[in-house]
């Protein structure tokens, strides 16, 4: 949940640092700090933003070619200045910064006190800094080592970073849970969470894996060894983002700009995986498991959030395509109920960062009953990729808004290739209608772009709802999971309380809830429960609620009802959650924005939730 950039070279650190913490600050904003080597240890650190980290700084001593960073979401102690990142050793050669959670800190601690050893901070990340410190003077061993054997001694989850006040010329890096990245320059290092911070400098990346650690030095060389002190060679990775992905390219705000980007990105989510005018669709994941998949008797989502819902608009894309049964599982749950798990069960792990530790946590226990795990993310070389037995990148590209989008977006366009593979491998999808979906994903950016041409039209209607204290979603079929999403967006970025439901169960229980205080968002394209959705409109209304209706271009009798309408293009059914959402992710921006939110940082929220 927090970010870490660290750097050893030539150049000057701090620069780096700061630029590198504004870059990973979507991973957690409650405080930030660095660690330089310049002689000394020189230790800043300030609760808020990074931007109050560098007025703090203002006038200091920031020299230095090493030193390390951290951008915190808290998990161990309030969010203020002493809990701030980096932690140092109580000798005051050692420095630190950690993302994770030490599940055992608290004993750890008491060994330590009992040892002699007090604490500044509330945080676990001082306890393994003292650990650390602990180790190296009862073994009189190196630094190394000493880092070895403390994260030995280590439950939980942890990427970390260490530098030593009497050595300037390495640090050491190491990784359980959390995600870290080496970048590989001429001579010099960049260490982050991800490769934001990196991609300015250098293309070639290292992923280390869980419980690696990593020593480099200023002389440009590097190893990588296991927590049991065995030695791996590096593979070197190319990245392939670039550095105007990470920029806001004149939108206001990342949100609004990852919005933008969906035509574009769900085309890149289909190249070179489906061909309309040949009828074929090929997901490398899917054919390389195909007797297995095509078996298998169940599918079994795991996810959290935003890809709870793809998720759960993939079990209506499977079971009615494929005719399949799917269960829906949020990843937070399925570790701890003890599930029911076959070797002939398919799970599908969805997750837009590839580190949401709920997530990886389910593929544990997945993989040990023996089922397949199929990946769905969005980052190239993340622990979700590398753990899954297959799986398929939705090339959304970087997604910097905490409010996931265009990566909701991309994940059902995925499951909606792989419920069509998998339904033409079993022979439960005719060739026509086959192509005709085809036809239509080939045409949605085109309908999405449209569609985002009645942002103005949305803006107006955001103006009039902004100071409601309420709202309701109501979807029917493959709409119910964009009803969810769209009270999600609401909920995120503008703090207002937001519901989503199935439309048919307004009326057992949240109808008691409707007056003309209520804006209710009716999503009404679906062409096989239209009447029902009318009924539906008509119970609001009855009670005088505030409807605002999401319908198919040319819809006369719900416009004629509704105090708000949004026309959409229409499209085949099983398609429509990729039109949908646009109106209700751009209707959330705006009430967002007028209300003076942080759009791309909600507070209490960080980007890729990486510990339980």
């Amino acid at each position: 949940m927090c970010g870490i950039v660290a750097y050893i070279g030539k150049r000057q650190a701090y620069p780096i640092l700061i630029k590198g913490l504004q870059r990973l600050e979507y991973r957690g904003y409650d405080s930030a700090g660095v660690a330089l080597l310049n002689g000394d240890l020189h230790v800043y650190k300030k609760a808020g933003k990074v931007s109050d980290l560098q007025k703090f700084a203002e006038g200091q001593d920031v020299e230095g070619t090493i030193g390390i960073g951290h951008t915190r979401w808290a998990t161990h102690g309030e969010p203020n200045d002493r809990n701030a990142h980096p932690h140092v050793s109580n000798s005051g050669n050692f420095a630190l910064v950690h993302n994770g959670i030490i599940e055992n800190y608290a004993a750890l601690k008491e060994q330590l006190t009992n040892s002699g050893y007090t604490f500044k901070s509330d945080t676990d990340t001082e306890v393994l800094v003292n650990l650390i410190e602990e180790v190296k003077k009862q073994e009189d061993v190196s630094l190394e080592d000493a880092v070895r054997i403390a994260l030995n001694e280590v439950v939980g989850a942890y990427a970390i970073v260490v530098i030593d006040r009497t050595n300037e010329d390495s640090l050491i890096v190491a990784r359980k849970g959390s995600p870290l990245v080496l970048g590989i320059g001429d001579q010099e290092f960049f260490v982050a969470s991800d490769a934001s911070p990196i991609i300015e400098y250098t293309k070639n990346v290292v992923y280390l894996d869980d419980q690696e650690y990593a020593v480099v030095d200023r002389a440009g060389k590097f190893t990588i060894k296991t927590l049991g002190n065995i030695e791996i060679t590096p593979f070197i990775q190319k990245l392939q983002m670039d550095l105007e992905s990470i920029e806001k390219g004149g939108f206001e705000h990342f949100m609004l700009k990852e919005i933008y980007e969906q035509p574009r990105v769900i085309a890149d989510a289909v190249r070179g995986r489906m061909s309309a005018s040949e009828g074929w669709i090929k997901l490398g994941g899917v054919n390389e498991f195909a007797n297995r998949i095509n078996k298998a008797k169940r599918f079994i989502v795991t996810a959290c959030g935003t890809s709870w819902h793809s998720g759960l608009i993939g079990e209506y894309l499977i079971e009615t395509l494929a005719r399949v049964p799917v269960e829906v599982e949020y990843a937070s749950e399925f570790r701890y109920r003890n599930p029911i798990i076959h070797e002939s069960d398919i799970i599908l792990a969805i997750s837009q960062s590839g580190e949401t530790a709920d997530t990886l946590a389910a593929i544990e226990v997945a993989k040990e009953r023996q089922a397949l795990v199929y990946g769905i993310c969005n980052v190239i070389g993340s622990s979700i990729a590398r753990v899954s037995h297959a799986g398929s990148y939705t090339h959304a590209g970087p997604e910097i808004g905490v409010a996931s989008t265009k990566a909701f977006s991309t994940q059902v366009v995925i499951l909606t290739l792989m419920a069509l593979q998998i339904a033409q491998q079993k022979g439960t999808i005719s060739n026509s209608y086959l192509r005709q979906v085809l036809y239509e994903l080939e045409n949605l950016p085109k309908k999405i772009e449209k569609t985002l041409e009645l942002d103005a039209q949305i803006k107006v209607i955001a103006e009039q709802l902004k100071d409601a204290q309420n709202f309701l979603y109501l979807g029917r079929g493959y709409n119910f999971p964009v009803a969810l999403e769209g009270a999600l967006k609401l909920k995120e970025i503008s703090y207002i309380h937001a519901e989503g439901y199935p439309a048919a169960e307004m009326k057992h229980g949240p109808i008691a809830l409707i007056d003309e205080q209520m804006p209710v968002v009716v999503l009404a394209t679906n062409e096989s429960a239209y009447e029902k959705i009318v009924s539906n409109v008509q119970e609001v209304k009855a009670r005088k609620g505030i409807v605002i209706a999401v319908v198919n271009e040319g819809d006369k009798q719900i416009k004629s009802m509704a105090d708000y309408v949004i026309e959409i293009p229409q499209t085949e059914e099983i398609l429509t959650p990729l039109l949908t959402v646009i109106p209700l992710q751009l209707l959330s921006y705006h009430i967002a924005v007028m209300r003076g939110a942080n759009v791309d940082q909600p507070r209490n929220l960080a980007k890729s939730v990486t510990v339980e």
